[in-house]
Protein backbone atom coordinates (compact mmCIF):
# COMPACT_ATOMS: atom_id res chain seq x y z
CA UNK A 1 0.00 0.00 0.00
CA UNK A 2 1.37 3.55 -1.16
CA UNK A 3 2.06 5.67 2.02
CA UNK A 4 -1.05 8.21 1.86
CA UNK A 5 0.47 11.73 2.33
CA UNK A 6 -0.85 14.91 4.21
CA UNK A 7 -0.42 17.94 2.24
CA UNK A 8 -0.68 21.36 4.22
CA UNK A 9 -1.92 24.21 1.42
CA UNK A 10 -0.61 27.75 1.97
CA UNK A 11 -3.09 30.11 -0.28
CA UNK A 12 -1.19 33.41 -0.54
CA UNK A 13 -2.39 37.02 -0.76
CA UNK A 14 -0.11 40.35 -0.64
CA UNK A 15 2.30 38.52 1.40
CA UNK A 16 -0.06 36.88 4.11
CA UNK A 17 -1.56 33.61 4.09
CA UNK A 18 -5.55 33.59 3.70
CA UNK A 19 -8.60 31.32 3.66
CA UNK A 20 -11.93 32.00 2.25
CA UNK A 21 -14.89 30.00 1.52
CA UNK A 22 -16.04 28.45 -2.32
CA UNK A 23 -13.25 30.61 -3.32
CA UNK A 24 -14.76 33.66 -1.88
CA UNK A 25 -14.28 35.65 1.21
CA UNK A 26 -10.87 35.69 2.35
CA UNK A 27 -9.70 36.04 5.86
CA UNK A 28 -6.17 36.91 7.37
CA UNK A 29 -4.48 33.70 8.52
CA UNK A 30 -0.49 34.19 8.92
CA UNK A 31 2.79 34.83 7.73
CA UNK A 32 3.78 32.27 4.92
CA UNK A 33 7.64 31.61 6.04
CA UNK A 34 5.95 30.79 9.99
CA UNK A 35 3.63 28.24 8.71
CA UNK A 36 5.78 26.81 6.59
CA UNK A 37 8.34 26.42 9.18
CA UNK A 38 5.31 25.05 11.76
CA UNK A 39 4.04 22.37 9.06
CA UNK A 40 7.73 21.28 8.23
CA UNK A 41 8.58 20.57 11.82
CA UNK A 42 5.30 18.84 12.39
CA UNK A 43 4.77 15.87 10.64
CA UNK A 44 3.51 17.26 6.77
CA UNK A 45 4.57 15.17 3.91
CA UNK A 46 4.94 18.03 1.76
CA UNK A 47 3.88 21.67 1.68
CA UNK A 48 1.71 23.64 -1.40
CA UNK A 49 2.13 27.35 -1.88
CA UNK A 50 -0.29 29.19 -3.96
CA UNK A 51 -0.21 33.11 -5.12
CA UNK A 52 -3.70 32.86 -5.31
CA UNK A 53 -4.00 36.17 -7.26
CA UNK A 54 -0.67 36.12 -9.33
CA UNK A 55 -2.95 34.81 -12.45
CA UNK A 56 -5.77 37.03 -12.05
CA UNK A 57 -3.77 40.00 -11.55
CA UNK A 58 -1.49 38.84 -14.57
CA UNK A 59 1.68 39.22 -12.94
CA UNK A 60 4.36 36.49 -12.01
CA UNK A 61 4.41 34.79 -9.05
CA UNK A 62 6.29 36.74 -6.43
CA UNK A 63 9.48 35.08 -5.15
CA UNK A 64 11.04 36.94 -2.01
CA UNK A 65 8.23 35.07 0.63
CA UNK A 66 9.25 31.63 -1.63
CA UNK A 67 12.91 31.87 -0.96
CA UNK A 68 12.16 32.32 2.63
CA UNK A 69 9.33 29.94 3.11
CA UNK A 70 12.15 27.31 1.23
CA UNK A 71 14.69 28.12 3.48
CA UNK A 72 12.99 26.96 5.98
CA UNK A 73 11.67 23.46 5.57
CA UNK A 74 12.84 20.02 4.76
CA UNK A 75 9.63 18.46 2.97
CA UNK A 76 8.77 18.78 -0.46
CA UNK A 77 7.51 22.18 -1.23
CA UNK A 78 4.75 22.38 -4.67
CA UNK A 79 4.41 26.08 -5.77
CA UNK A 80 1.63 27.42 -8.13
CA UNK A 81 0.36 30.92 -9.22
CA UNK A 82 1.25 32.86 -12.33
CA UNK A 83 3.00 29.93 -14.09
CA UNK A 84 1.87 30.62 -17.74
CA UNK A 85 6.53 29.71 -19.14
CA UNK A 86 8.85 27.41 -18.97
CA UNK A 87 10.73 30.37 -17.68
CA UNK A 88 7.85 30.86 -15.20
CA UNK A 89 8.73 26.94 -13.98
CA UNK A 90 12.56 28.04 -13.99
CA UNK A 91 12.69 30.98 -12.10
CA UNK A 92 9.94 28.83 -9.21
CA UNK A 93 12.27 25.79 -8.85
CA UNK A 94 15.70 28.37 -8.76
CA UNK A 95 13.96 30.08 -5.57
CA UNK A 96 13.66 26.48 -3.95
CA UNK A 97 10.64 24.57 -5.30
CA UNK A 98 10.32 21.21 -5.80
CA UNK A 99 7.40 20.90 -7.97
CA UNK A 100 5.71 23.32 -10.28
CA UNK A 101 1.75 24.02 -10.08
CA UNK A 102 0.28 25.16 -13.06
CA UNK A 103 -3.54 25.55 -13.62
CA UNK A 104 -4.65 28.71 -15.48
CA UNK A 105 -0.95 28.24 -17.65
CA UNK A 106 -2.07 25.04 -19.42
CA UNK A 107 -5.43 26.28 -19.59
CA UNK A 108 -4.27 29.14 -22.03
CA UNK A 109 -0.99 26.85 -23.24
CA UNK A 110 -1.72 23.48 -23.15
CA UNK A 111 1.98 22.78 -24.39
CA UNK A 112 3.64 24.43 -21.61
CA UNK A 113 2.91 21.06 -19.48
CA UNK A 114 4.42 19.50 -22.56
CA UNK A 115 7.65 21.78 -22.36
CA UNK A 116 7.77 21.54 -19.11
CA UNK A 117 7.78 18.07 -18.56
CA UNK A 118 10.27 17.35 -21.20
CA UNK A 119 12.63 20.05 -19.52
CA UNK A 120 12.22 19.20 -15.87
CA UNK A 121 10.87 16.37 -16.56
CA UNK A 122 6.98 14.93 -15.40
CA UNK A 123 7.83 14.63 -11.69
CA UNK A 124 8.45 18.35 -11.76
CA UNK A 125 4.79 19.25 -13.22
CA UNK A 126 1.84 18.93 -10.90
CA UNK A 127 -1.59 20.44 -12.78
CA UNK A 128 -3.91 21.71 -10.35
CA UNK A 129 -7.37 21.96 -11.64
CA UNK A 130 -10.04 23.83 -9.83
CA UNK A 131 -13.07 22.24 -10.96
CA UNK A 132 -16.99 22.94 -10.06
CA UNK A 133 -20.61 21.60 -11.22
CA UNK A 134 -22.18 22.74 -13.97
CA UNK A 135 -25.35 21.57 -15.80
CA UNK A 136 -24.84 17.99 -14.56
CA UNK A 137 -21.02 18.23 -15.71
CA UNK A 138 -17.73 18.76 -13.37
CA UNK A 139 -16.27 22.05 -15.25
CA UNK A 140 -12.92 23.40 -15.52
CA UNK A 141 -12.77 27.17 -13.96
CA UNK A 142 -9.56 29.14 -14.85
CA UNK A 143 -7.83 32.26 -12.64
CA UNK A 144 -8.69 31.66 -9.26
CA UNK A 145 -11.84 29.54 -9.62
CA UNK A 146 -13.80 33.02 -11.46
CA UNK A 147 -13.93 31.93 -15.19
CA UNK A 148 -15.78 29.07 -16.21
CA UNK A 149 -13.47 27.38 -19.14
CA UNK A 150 -16.45 25.41 -20.47
CA UNK A 151 -14.20 22.31 -20.44
CA UNK A 152 -15.43 18.70 -18.72
CA UNK A 153 -12.96 18.24 -15.78
CA UNK A 154 -11.90 14.90 -16.34
CA UNK A 155 -11.39 15.07 -20.23
CA UNK A 156 -9.28 17.95 -19.36
CA UNK A 157 -7.32 16.50 -16.73
CA UNK A 158 -6.69 13.29 -18.85
CA UNK A 159 -5.35 14.97 -22.03
CA UNK A 160 -2.93 17.03 -19.22
CA UNK A 161 -1.44 13.67 -17.88
CA UNK A 162 -0.69 12.27 -21.50
CA UNK A 163 1.35 15.69 -22.01
CA UNK A 164 3.29 14.72 -19.30
CA UNK A 165 1.55 16.51 -16.20
CA UNK A 166 3.20 13.87 -13.57
CA UNK A 167 0.37 14.69 -10.40
CA UNK A 168 -2.49 16.32 -10.43
CA UNK A 169 -4.43 18.24 -7.50
CA UNK A 170 -8.07 18.62 -7.72
CA UNK A 171 -9.63 21.46 -6.00
CA UNK A 172 -13.42 21.17 -5.62
CA UNK A 173 -14.84 24.69 -5.59
CA UNK A 174 -18.00 23.38 -4.48
CA UNK A 175 -16.52 22.08 -1.13
CA UNK A 176 -13.75 24.60 -0.86
CA UNK A 177 -14.03 25.69 2.56
CA UNK A 178 -16.98 24.27 3.54
CA UNK A 179 -15.53 21.71 6.11
CA UNK A 180 -18.10 18.80 5.28
CA UNK A 181 -15.93 16.59 3.50
CA UNK A 182 -13.69 15.93 0.55
CA UNK A 183 -15.68 15.89 -2.97
CA UNK A 184 -15.79 11.81 -3.52
CA UNK A 185 -17.53 11.68 -5.94
CA UNK A 186 -15.94 14.06 -8.00
CA UNK A 187 -12.30 12.74 -6.87
CA UNK A 188 -13.03 8.93 -7.73
CA UNK A 189 -14.30 9.86 -11.13
CA UNK A 190 -10.26 11.46 -11.69
CA UNK A 191 -8.86 8.92 -9.60
CA UNK A 192 -10.29 5.99 -11.92
CA UNK A 193 -9.07 8.26 -15.44
CA UNK A 194 -5.60 8.56 -14.43
CA UNK A 195 -2.63 6.61 -13.51
CA UNK A 196 -0.42 9.11 -12.15
CA UNK A 197 -0.63 10.27 -8.23
CA UNK A 198 -4.21 12.25 -7.02
CA UNK A 199 -4.29 14.84 -4.80
CA UNK A 200 -7.69 15.16 -3.44
CA UNK A 201 -8.40 19.16 -2.41
CA UNK A 202 -11.41 21.09 -0.93
CA UNK A 203 -13.96 20.49 2.20
CA UNK A 204 -11.74 18.60 5.06
CA UNK A 205 -13.73 19.62 7.84
CA UNK A 206 -12.41 17.01 10.51
CA UNK A 207 -9.30 14.16 10.74
CA UNK A 208 -12.21 11.90 10.14
CA UNK A 209 -12.98 13.27 6.69
CA UNK A 210 -9.38 12.08 5.69
CA UNK A 211 -9.95 8.79 6.87
CA UNK A 212 -13.33 8.36 4.73
CA UNK A 213 -11.44 9.84 1.88
CA UNK A 214 -8.61 7.13 1.97
CA UNK A 215 -11.79 4.34 2.73
CA UNK A 216 -13.68 5.23 0.08
CA UNK A 217 -11.25 5.79 -2.31
CA UNK A 218 -8.55 3.59 -1.11
CA UNK A 219 -6.05 4.61 -4.25
CA UNK A 220 -6.34 8.27 -3.47
CA UNK A 221 -2.61 9.27 -3.06
CA UNK A 222 -2.96 12.38 -0.71
CA UNK A 223 -5.40 14.78 0.84
CA UNK A 224 -4.32 18.75 0.98
CA UNK A 225 -6.29 20.88 3.43
CA UNK A 226 -5.71 24.69 4.90
CA UNK A 227 -7.68 26.08 7.35
CA UNK A 228 -8.51 23.19 9.84
CA UNK A 229 -4.35 22.97 10.02
CA UNK A 230 -3.81 26.79 9.77
CA UNK A 231 -6.69 27.42 12.93
CA UNK A 232 -5.41 24.06 14.82
CA UNK A 233 -8.67 22.43 14.20
CA UNK A 234 -7.01 19.43 13.36
CA UNK A 235 -3.30 18.51 14.23
CA UNK A 236 -1.23 16.79 11.46
CA UNK A 237 0.53 13.76 14.54
CA UNK A 238 -3.22 13.10 15.35
CA UNK A 239 -4.74 12.91 12.10
CA UNK A 240 -1.74 10.70 11.24
CA UNK A 241 -1.93 8.67 13.93
CA UNK A 242 -6.01 8.05 13.78
CA UNK A 243 -4.99 7.06 9.97
CA UNK A 244 -2.73 4.19 11.09
CA UNK A 245 -5.28 3.43 13.90
CA UNK A 246 -7.55 2.82 11.08
CA UNK A 247 -5.52 0.73 8.92
CA UNK A 248 -4.20 3.72 6.77
CA UNK A 249 -0.19 3.32 6.26
CA UNK A 250 1.11 7.12 6.78
CA UNK A 251 4.71 8.50 7.40
CA UNK A 252 4.87 9.25 11.63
Amino acid sequence: MITKRIIPCLDVKDGRVVKGVNFLVLRDVSSPVDLADYYSRCGADELVFYDITASAEGRALFTDILRAAASKIFIPLCVGGGINTVEDFDRVLKCGADKVSVNSGAIKNPDLVREAARRYGDQCVVLSVDAKRVDGEFRVFARGGRDDTGMEAVSWIRRCVSLGAGEVVVNSIDTDGVKRGFDIEMLRAVREAVSVPVIASGGAGCAEDFLELFKEIPDMDAGLAASIFHFGEVEIPALKQLLRDNGITVRL
